[in-house]
């Protein structure tokens, strides 16, 4: 499937992001974020902050290695103290959408995954880390997690769900454990995109699965993209996202544990 427009995922960025802000100050900073086990709102933000500039960074000045500054405990220790807190990330974020905004398309820098380009990869990578961590920001609010079904657009979750599944997935550090050969399918309801994951002698190979072809499964994960999206990223159980799961269920659960992304 082809990837989104840079300029589509940067107004997903500048939607979600002033979307988190806000609903992290209806939560309060003192607040649990459900999806985010140990962690307050004040963590969440935090952690986001970091990560638009950290990514800002990359891509204003040129960089040609990926900035490796610590551990997650560690920067969630520093910052802006609470009072001062979400106003820095308001403004962080505003930033981070100017740098992309204005970069040139043919900008050259470190990225982790691959992508088109650049600019691409990062537009990418931050528009779905700040749509994820949105959601886990409203999740914290008085009236309880948002329908995941709803949360996000079909065609933003497919993406999202691509580049979950053909780049974090592929990773060596969030490979599927386990032993013999099983194969793991993503199959949405309501946009393009068919994945195959397969585990093999304890490696993990994905692929795209063409309209046309067919490859069958040892599990399958059907539903709308928006919930498989929120399902994969394990931000609810399948049976909240409207995620049907048919076959070897315990392929599910197993990318539930592997395929956790953290800092």
């Amino acid at each position: 499937m082809a990837c989104m427009e840079i300029a589509a995922y940067l107004d997903a960025l500048d939607e979600d992001g002033v979307a988190l802000a806000d609903a992290a100050e209806r939560a309060g900073l003192a607040a649990a974020v459900p999806p985010c086990p140990g962690w307050a709102v004040r963590d969440l933000v935090r952690h986001q902050a970091y990560v638009h500039g950290w990514a800002a960074r990359h891509v204003r000045d040129q960089l040609p290695e990926l900035i490796d500054e610590g551990t997650e405990a560690e920067l969630l220790a520093g910052g802006p103290p609470d009072g001062e807190l979400i106003n820095a990330y308001r403004q962080g974020h505003a930033a981070l959408v100017a740098v992309l905004r204005g970069a040139d398309p043919d900008v050259a820098c470190a990225t982790f995954m691959p992508a088109p380009s650049p600019l691409a990869f990062w537009a990418r990578r931050q528009a779905h880390e700040t749509a994820v961590h949105r959601f886990d920001a409203q999740a914290a609010g008085p009236g309880g997690p948002p329908d995941p079904v709803t949360a996000f657009t079909a065609a933003f979750a497919a993406d999202g769900i691509d580049e979950l599944v053909t780049g974090f997935a592929a990773r060596r550090r969030y490979r599927l454990r386990g032993d013999g050969t099983r194969s793991l399918a993503v199959r949405p309801a309501d946009a393009p995109g068919r994945w195959l994951v397969r585990l093999a002698d304890g490696g993990t190979t994905v692929s795209r699965v063409e309209p046309g072809e067919s490859a069958a499964a040892d599990c399958v994960l059907a539903g709308p993209a928006a919930g498989l999206y929120a399902f994969l990223w394990n931000r609810c159980p399948a049976d909240g996202a409207g995620v049907t799961v048919s076959g070897d269920t315990a392929m599910a659960a197993l990318w539930s544990s592997s395929v956790s992304v953290v800092w």
